[in-house]
């Protein structure tokens, strides 16, 4: 899975930045103090000390290992987001193509060099490829990205892929990637429409290349394709 991002530009307020910057780091998953020291590169108190406080405000709390996590209230924040009502109308659908392809499903839109997965429903057990919700991803590598660059006038710079491949997504109508946005990693996506025809997001399922080989992922793409469709029709 892909690290958060990095902040842009900082403020210029130093106590907002580092603690946005704990923030981004945690939605990866939860940390240690010292591996959340490592993802910040801020001093292990300095780490620790805004970690507490945002803590305190709900916006981070620890699971049970004691590891460093988002908080409730920022989930809150987050469910009140522009993309919230799309999530809600694709989690149920996520569900059932997890059920269906026994591998991790989630739903992506684009955000400017980024994506951003907006719902997910993991595989229940066993090995699998989780990414949580809110986590952003490179638009770089992955057949998430390819989607959303396949029917997008802007290609970002740097892309590992081609307007080739782009052309082959568009015919056939989903992506698949290999160990592209990280090693040991295959998935498979397919665009959602709106009413006008117009590109609003990437469904995906994702997993262990050992499942998720090429005559699984030529399989799955049809499936995906389906869900995607399903989605669009609720809208």
């Amino acid at each position: 899975m892909d690290k958060p991002s990095a902040l842009s530009q900082p403020s210029g307020v130093g106590v907002l930045d580092r603690s946005i910057a704990v923030l981004d780091a945690l939605r990866a998953g939860p940390l240690t103090l010292a591996e959340l020291a490592a993802a910040t590169t801020l001093p292990r108190a300095t780490v620790h000390r805004l970690a507490t406080a945002l803590e305190h405000h709900g916006l981070v709390d620890r699971d049970e290992f004691g590891r460093f996590r988002i908080g409730a209230y920022a989930i809150t924040l987050a469910a009140s987001a522009p993309d919230r009502g799309l999530a809600d109308l694709a989690v149920p659908v996520l569900m059932s193509l997890r059920d269906e392809t026994g591998e991790s499903a989630q739903l992506f839109v684009r955000h400017g060099d980024h994506r951003t997965c907006i719902a997910a429903a993991d595989r229940v057990s066993g090995l699998r490829d989780s990414v949580p919700v809110g986590a952003q991803l490179t638009m770089n590598a992955g057949s998430g990205a390819k989607v959303l660059a396949a029917w997008s006038s802007e290609v970002p710079r740097g892309a590992r892929y081609t307007t080739a491949e782009l052309a082959t997504v568009r015919k056939r109508g989903w992506a698949e990637s290999l160990s592209e946005r990280e090693a040991g990693v295959a998935s498979v996506s397919a665009p959602v429409f709106d009413a006008d025809d117009v590109l609003i997001g990437a469904m995906s399922v994702s997993g262990p290349v050992e499942r998720l080989t090429p005559s699984a992922r030529k399989r799955l793409g049809p499936v995906v394709v389906a869900a995607a469709q399903e989605l669009a029709a609720l809208l």
